[in-house]
């Protein structure tokens, strides 16, 4: 990733099976390790952020292409995709204020070339990613699994587990 200035580390597994429960869980015990964090999604559907009626939601209506709204609280950006095209997380990073953040996660985008840890339950009858995809560097699931030995195994179920192998592998590989 080329417009990354700091390290990224995605999540990547089938619909359902917990990568925005986990990252919930996650986020928080990285900060309380000191650790600003980012965070982009990668949506399939089609969402608003603005509400129908509000002002700026009335202005991107009217034509601007992209909209600012700003309080004492948060600044929010909306752009529109002319003509509509699927997002590359590389384009989306030149767009991410990095420099007040010291790790960025990253849900879905699981076809793009960046570290990723795969989320597996055996239960829902998916197919493993890590085969096909040699930039996933550990697997979390719910249950053992047969791997190959370069493919670190976490406890889906315990996130501070996860943590520690972000804080000890992803983040010292930076230092």
């Amino acid at each position: 990733m080329q417009n990354a200035q700091i390290p990224i580390l995605g999540f990547v597994a089938a619909s359902g099976t917990g990568k925005t429960t986990l990252l919930t869980e996650l986020i928080p015990i990285l900060k309380q390790s000191g650790l600003r964090i980012g965070l982009i999604k990668h949506s399939h559907h089609d969402f608003e952020i603005d509400q129908p009626g509000k002002d700026s939601f009335r202005l991107r209506e009217a034509g601007a292409s992209s909209v600012m709204l700003v309080s004492r609280y948060r600044r929010a950006i909306i752009t529109e995709f002319t003509p509509e095209k699927e997002p590359r997380l590389d384009e989306q990073l030149k767009q991410f204020d990095q420099s007040e953040l010291d790790l960025i996660l990253v849900e879905g985008f699981r076809a793009e070339q960046f570290p990723k840890i795969e989320l597996h339950r055996p239960s829902l009858e998916k197919t493993l990613l890590y085969p096909n995809d040699p930039d996933i560097i550990a697997i979390a699931t719910d249950a053992a699994l047969d791997t190959p030995d370069y493919l670190v195994q976490l406890e889906l179920n315990r996130p501070e587990m996860i943590a520690a192998f972000i804080q000890n592998h992803v983040m010292k590989s930076h230092d």
